[in-house]
């Protein structure tokens, strides 16, 4: 058995490859981008208002004051969306704009309509009259000043979300390039795995396969489901495992099977193949037997049956395979102030079902749930958060600092 920090070594150094692929940036929700994006154009690409009003030229207004105002002649009106006038601008002249016009040459700044004193009168205006001086560049949005040409606008390894979107369709990138979805083949295991809804005492419904299919929701991966496995289909599943090594399946996914009984045919299938990279049994709870190999240039994660022990090794061995084969960057723990007391034994990694919250001064608080046993699903149902208590270190108390982790990680970047 090896630590949690070792084994998290050992998947660093085991990626498989994933390719790219070319898609409408409208499709790429939660995909993760291979190339850099830079703006191909100034953004905005014009200096426009930022408000409804007149645009004067600033210099016209140095010396005017109550005692001395100005009438400036109205020559027409901007709206946005409409090509800017090109005539030259003589003094004392005005144009209306609408918020977003383009602002023409000759006016360098803009007097909201709420400002405006018409003349003669406000239905029937031929001039605004202007009692001080404007500052140049008043309300005005310029040319490039959010995004110029050539600027980076997404790192490659971010995960895209509905903000990149906006963005890339406003600076009119169409296509990006992305990886590639993983295609993973789920295994559940056992004689007792029952899909049906009505079961005797002695069968357990099929939970873990339904629970991993919606993590792609979050974190988009192709699910293959591969049905149930019962106790003596030993050599079905290495014939899965030949038949992956020939396809287009990345990784396979099997829950249960895998700790010390006469029926846990995973681990001993796996190694009869030729294994680059291997682990059985990390120093966890839950999830202790949990297994990971690599075979040529695929993986396998054998994870524990109880549906919590599930749940957690997805979370914490999986999904982190994940983010480093499609290279994004390593995640980062969240950090809690526990509120309660916890102990565990202290060679051993504990990840708790947990509850986050915040005080009223803005302070993050952790509460570590009761019964953290892994077929206890209720204290999972309760929890919004994951708390992880590392090894060396037996009892915990309160004011101690947590790492946390959300239950999806593109939840929380």
């Amino acid at each position: 058995m090896i630590s949690y920090k070792r084994s998290q070594q050992i998947l660093k150094k085991a990626p498989i490859k994933i390719g790219d692929e070319i898609i409408n940036c409208e499709n790429a929700l939660n995909r993760v981008l291979s190339l850099n994006i830079f703006s191909n154009y100034n953004y905005p690409a014009a200096n426009n208002a930022a408000f409804d009003g007149f645009a004067v030229n600033s210099k016209d207004t140095k010396f005017l004051n109550k005692n001395s105002p100005q009438k400036f002649r109205i020559i027409g009106s901007m709206i946005a969306g409409t090509k800017p006038i090109t005539k030259k601008i003589k003094k004392f002249e005005t144009i209306e704009i609408m918020t977003g016009g383009i602002v023409p040459k000759g006016f360098d700044t803009i007097i909201p309509i709420e400002q405006i004193v018409f003349y003669p009168n406000k239905d029937n205006p031929k001039y605004i009259i202007v009692d001080k001086r404007i500052n140049k560049n008043q309300h005005v949005r310029f040319l490039g000043s959010d995004y110029k040409k050539n600027n980076l606008i997404i790192k490659k390894g971010a995960i895209i979300h509905s903000n990149h979107i906006l963005a890339l369709k406003t600076l009119g990138i169409k296509k990006i390039k992305v990886k590639k979805k993983p295609n993973i083949l789920f295994f559940s295991t056992g004689n007792e795995i029952s899909n049906s809804e009505n079961i005797p005492a002695w069968k357990v419904r099929n939970s873990n396969g339904p629970y991993i299919k919606s993590l792609n929701e979050n974190f988009l991966f192709n699910f293959i489901n591969g049905g149930i496995l019962r106790d003596n289909h030993a050599s079905i599943f290495k014939n899965q495992i030949n038949k992956m090594l020939k396809s287009k399946i990345d990784i396979i996914i099997t829950s249960g099977a895998i700790s010390a009984g006469k029926f846990d045919f995973i681990p001993s299938i796996v190694k009869t193949f030729k294994l680059s990279n291997y682990f059985k049994g990390v120093e966890i709870k839950p999830g202790k037997p949990v297994l990971f190999a690599k075979i040529k240039d695929k993986a396998i994660f054998g994870l524990p049956g109880n549906p919590i022990s599930t749940a957690a090794c997805y979370r914490f061995f999986v999904n982190p395979y994940l983010l480093n084969i499609l290279g994004v960057e390593t995640e980062r723990p969240i950090k809690a102030i526990l509120k309660n007391t916890y102990f565990k034994k202290k060679n051993m990694t504990h990840f708790v079902k947990a509850k986050l919250s915040t005080s009223s001064s803005g302070t993050l608080h952790l509460e570590a749930l009761k019964g953290q046993d892994s077929f206890r699903i209720k204290p999972f149902v309760q929890s919004n958060i994951w708390a992880a208590f590392p090894a060396g270190k037996q009892s915990f108390k309160k004011g101690d600092i947590i790492d946390c982790f959300f239950p999806n990680y593109t939840n929380s970047i």
